[in-house]
């Protein structure tokens, strides 16, 4: 599975795409597209880092 890390770290900080995709700022729709291929590390990183921040709020 692509970008399992990422989909991992969501699900363990029990959050959903919509609310990572509005801090990025895209539509839900978009952030799961860019799920569907691995992600650079530097996009990957980004959203680790929102995760981070969404989760400690």
């Amino acid at each position: 599975m692509k970008n399992y890390d990422i989909r991992c770290s969501i699900q363990q900080h029990r959050l959903h795409h919509y609310e990572i995709a509005d801090a990025l700022g895209i539509n839900e729709s978009t952030f799961s597209r860019w799920l569907r291929d691995e992600l650079p590390e530097d996009k990957k990183e980004k959203i680790f880092q929102i995760i981070e921040q969404i989760a400690n709020q």
